[in-house]
């Protein structure tokens, strides 16, 4: 029998001191200006509000505000001359009633030359603070979650939905049940709908179907080489993404079209009036096929990964379309080390600036003893159904990021009894015995975490995609798994076994992602690499994590130096609150020398929050751990 490694993950049920210092971001000058990227997306900036010192706003006569504008337009390069004339003016408007100037530019900078013209502003000693006269809008109180024309959305699309409690009958149900554990993608399309992201799927491949985006699927590619696996004639890989069949003769499993599924879930088309509706609907999907007859091999897959990122695969021509998002709802046992061929291939992911959403898996077991679930630097994803219960088949542990809409099979997400509708996730699939035939919408035998992955990597979509609309830059894929965390919705009631920071909320995390002016993603820490010249007053905090890869020992955090005293919160999984009272460990000694070691610290992202008790100054935060 041939090995077979990975198999899709759906349930199917019948030191420090010596070495490179970072220095914290936000220096003097960085404070004294208000950078456009933490404003909404504009047309352009032609309005600035200037601050002076108390000591020089005597001094300043309109004529002179006007001419520090100007000096400031040239010095930054916007307002070169041509044939001797300014390309841009400088009107003054008026003063505030706090002292500040307001004055208006010729024309509308952009974003760039807005930044420039407050740099050198900002350098201006006499200058307290400069920012845009932007527009400001009524917060509305009254959103909605959008319900889209596709017909089949209200009868099936629990998942879709917020999980608030609302009693939903789903399909054939005789009886309603509360969802509180939909993905509240709905909710999020008020924001952000994915336009303009790319998110690989790492699956079986996909089929043409009315409800779906196959733009990308001839730029993506098939990297199973075996023709068993493959079900070519020869061996190697082929240009395309698409899904020929999976059957499993040695298993009697007809094909699944899980890709497909997937897929759907991910960017199906939402609001043309067909079939259901996906997580980011404008988003593209790159299908990637590794899973073929029986499976795929890890060799094929962690080429894969490296391709689908934008990174270089000898013999495959390179990726027009990198992904900002993948996701591979597969898996097999075994751990993942960080020096692996998984480990490698997703840390060059992450490097490339890729999120990688992975499969927690359906064994009812520790996901730290299963690949890719716990690999450093993924999101893994355990699932639970629509009353926001652990699915009983979901893998859990320290590893896991969050849960996610899988499907609870069974009534009231029980681990037996009567299959009910609510019970599975629906989305795209085809009637396909072996080769594709028709396209189809299915939810049974579609629940596991193989479905619950693909949710959040659309929230994950959504995430980048609203933020580039707002001109702000790229989230790291930490700062991505920071924001997921961070705006995870509460589990109704305490899981059974430890599945993540809680139930993935689209709409709060891509109001996380574009609030340009939070200061919640944490710094990440490298290990053993030094944060120095932290400074802040009494009362104020600072967020950092480290990434500690599984089996890793001797997790040592620690602040030192400087003057004053802070106080050092550590907590796994998610973020201490400021006063540490939630914080799994904890040091507030006298003064800024506090540390924490953990001997054998869980897998996954350790927060360290650092909170003045009295002003302080010039103090350093390290954290490092002896890798496995």
């Amino acid at each position: 029998m041939k090995l077979r490694t990975i198999q899709r993950c759906t349930l199917a049920v019948a030191m420090a001191m010596a070495l490179p210092v970072a220095f914290a971001a936000g220096g003097p000058s960085a404070m004294k200006y208000d950078h456009v990227s933490t404003h909404a997306k504009s047309a352009g900036y032609d309005r600035f509000i200037v601050t002076y010192r108390d000591d020089v706003v005597a001094a300043k006569t309109p004529a002179t505000v006007v001419q520090d504008i100007t000096v400031a337009l040239n010095r930054s390069g916007i307002a070169a001359s041509q044939a001797g004339t300014p390309t841009v003016a400088v009107r003054y408007m008026r003063k505030l009633a706090t002292g500040a100037e307001l004055v208006r530019t010729g024309r509308k900078l952009n974003s760039t030359e807005a930044n420039a013209l407050m740099q050198q502003l900002a350098t201006n000693p006499a200058v307290l603070y400069v920012e845009p006269d932007t527009l400001m809008k009524a917060i509305s109180d009254t959103a909605t979650p959008i319900v889209p024309n596709d017909p089949l959305f209200t009868k099936y699309q629990w998942h879709m939905r917020p999980g608030n409690g609302a009693m939903e009958t789903i399909g054939k149900d005789t009886a309603a049940y509360a969802n509180r554990g939909g993905s509240n993608a709905s909710m999020a399309w008020n924001l952000s709908e994915g336009k303009g992201t790319v998110v690989a799927v790492l699956d079986t491949g996909i089929t043409l179907h009315p409800d779906l985006d196959t733009s990308l699927t001839d730029a993506g590619y098939d990297f199973i080489i075996d023709k068993d696996i493959s079900g070519r004639d020869t061996d190697g890989r082929v240009p395309g993404g698409w899904d020929t069949g999976d059957d499993c003769k040695e298993e009697d499993d007809p094909s699944s079209w899980h890709g497909t599924h997937v897929a759907g879930t991910i960017a199906e088309l939402t609001n043309n009036e067909v079939g259901m509706a996906g997580v980011a609907p404008k988003a593209k999907v790159l299908p990637v096929r590794v899973l073929g007859h029986c499976g795929g091999y890890r060799s094929d897959i962690a080429d894969a990964i490296v391709w689908a990122s934008g990174g270089d695969v000898e013999g495959v021509p390179a990726n027009q379309h990198p992904a900002q998002v993948m996701n591979m709802s597969l898996g097999g046992g075994g751990a993942c080390a960080a020096d692996s061929v998984y480990g490698k291939a997703i840390a060059g992911a992450n490097s490339r600036g890729t999120s990688v959403v992975v499969a927690a898996g359906n064994s009812n077991a520790d996901a730290r003893n299963f690949s890719p679930a716990s690999c450093p630097g993924v999101i893994n994803v355990a699932a639970n159904g629509i009353t926001g219960k652990r699915a009983f088949y979901s893998n859990y542990g320290s590893s896991i990021t969050l849960s996610a809409p899988g499907g609870g099979v069974y009534a009231n997400d029980g681990s037996g009894g009567a299959r009910v509708d609510a019970g599975w996730v629906w989305s795209t699939t085809n009637t396909g015995t072996t080769v594709p035939a028709d396209p189809a919408y299915g939810g049974a035998p579609f629940a596991g975490t193989s479905m619950a992955a693909p949710h959040v990597a659309g929230v994950v979509a959504l995430m980048v995609s609203a933020r580039k609309d707002a001109e702000l830059t790229a989230l790291t894929p930490a700062e991505v798994r920071t924001a997921l965390t961070s705006s995870a919705r509460a589990f109704p009631s305490r899981p059974d076994q430890v599945i993540g920071a809680g139930i993935v909320d689209a709409h709060a995390a891509v109001q996380k992602a574009i609030d340009g002016n939070t200061t919640l993603l944490p710094t990440p820490l490298s290990n053993g690499v030094l944060i120095a010249n932290l400074s802040g007053a009494a009362g104020d905090t600072l967020l950092y994590s480290i990434d500690v890869p599984a089996d890793a020992t001797r997790l040592n955090l620690r602040t030192l130096g400087g003057t004053g005293d802070v106080s050092l919160f550590i907590k796994h999984g998610e973020e201490p609150v400021a006063d540490g009272a939630n914080a799994d460990f904890r040091s507030v000694k006298p003064g800024n020398s506090e540390s924490v070691v953990i001997g054998k610290p869980a897998a996954g992202i350790w927060y360290l929050r650092v909170t003045g008790v009295k002003d302080f100054s010039k103090v350093s935060i390290i954290g490092s751990y002896k890798a496995p």
